[in-house]
């Protein structure tokens, strides 16, 4: 049976090392159907990250393209993020056969309309309804020439998301998503988001910090690490470690000025996953609700108690496992009770709730049906 299954992935960045969340959807994702024994042809759009051996293990076979990043692309009707994403070795490789193919993003999608696909089976991962989330990178954008681009991508990719009526399958990241976009279109199914713990392991003990971690360059995180060192710890005793690539000067000044808070920049995800373990509570506030934030599954397959508010884990079955505080005022009161706490209890309910709902081999099979359909 397996010698029926390959498949072409069509990445929009080097899915290795897996750093970051779009990535680490993406890698764990090869990594869970290559044990399903699904055979994979992945396509990567290079733009400053290196090829990798380690795809090799997973793969029938890597192949890298140039993103493209003329100027004059952001002048097109079509969405930046889309445009650069496209190469003719790709598309010639990609006819050379009639594998069903999985285009991650909606970044990679560039030859999802093309009359020489028709009759191919496509399915599309969604990470994001992207025009939300460019709307919501522009509102928390300082550099009005970044905010601009933000809003106009936008707008072009509300138009452009029309292109999912010629996939056969999507496989939306979660609930919220997934009723969007099958109010739009046919075939959509909810496949959460792939990450690295294959089981909950919770360190026994008492941690003596809190930690936040995340992407410090994308706005959002940006945004949610001051208003923690700004307005949650600014007149607490607890020490914060806060973690992650290209802070702002902002984020800087803000921890300089604070007397317990630190700042760790460019930490690798095996030291990112030893200071969730080690940390009392990993505190995640976001102020978007696109998606589902794969540091909130980090968090709980691997961290001690999970601070959080509404917008991080609405509607995404994780509310059971989070203390949700919804103000500034309700966020250092659970976070005074969890300080103090000298166990966490919780361990029974997330192994039900993750390990069920949340584990790779499950979702693999679900990705497994939308990419082979006629194949059980």
């Amino acid at each position: 049976m397996s010698s029926e299954m390959h498949a072409h992935i069509v990445s929009f960045d080097v899915p290795y090392p897996a750093d970051y969340g779009g990535v680490i959807d993406v890698f764990y994702k090869v990594k869970a159907l290559h044990a399903a024994g699904v055979k994979i042809h992945l396509h990567c759009f290079e733009y400053g990250r290196p090829p990798q051996k380690e795809l090799n293990r997973y793969c029938e076979e890597v192949h890298y393209y140039t993103r493209q990043n003329a100027k004059s692309m952001l002048f097109n009707t079509l969405p930046y993020i889309v445009l650069s994403r496209q190469s003719e070795e790709l598309k010639k490789r990609l006819l050379k056969d009639d594998f069903p193919i999985l285009f991650e993003g909606l970044h990679s999608t560039f030859y999802l309309s093309d009359p020489e696909f028709s009759s191919r089976h496509k399915v599309v991962r969604t990470h994001n309804v992207e025009h939300d989330y460019y709307d919501s990178l522009a509102a928390v954008e300082k550099n009005i020439f970044k905010r601009y681009y933000f809003y106009n991508e936008a707008g072009k990719l509300l138009k452009y998301q029309n292109i999912l009526r010629h996939a056969q399958g999507i496989a939306a990241i979660s609930p919220n998503d997934t009723i969007y976009l099958s109010s739009l279109y046919s075939g959509v199914k909810f496949v959460p988001a792939f990450h690295p713990y294959d089981e909950v392991n919770i360190q026994p003990g008492k941690g003596e910090f809190a930690f936040y971690h995340g992407n410090l360059g994308v706005g959002e995180n940006n945004e949610a690490a001051i208003y923690l060192v700004r307005k949650i710890f600014n007149d607490l005793p607890f020490q914060l470690i806060i973690a992650g690539s290209k802070p702002s000067e902002d984020l800087r000044k803000a921890v300089r000025e604070s007397k317990n808070v630190s700042l760790l920049s460019d930490q690798s995800p095996e030291q990112i996953r030893t200071l969730i373990a080690e940390a009392q509570c990993n505190i995640l506030p976001t102020f978007q609700s696109t998606g589902i934030k794969l540091k909130l599954l980090a968090a709980l397959f691997g961290g001690r108690h999970c601070i959080v508010n509404s917008p991080m884990v609405s509607n995404t079955g994780l509310e059971s496992l989070c203390l949700i505080a919804d103000s500034t005022e309700e966020m250092k009161k659970i976070l005074k009770k969890v300080m103090k706490a000298k166990e966490f209890s919780g361990l029974k309910k997330r192994k039900e709730i993750l390990e069920n709902n949340f584990s790779n081999s499950v979702n693999a099979e679900r990705m497994r049906s939308l990419l082979f359909p006629g194949i059980k």
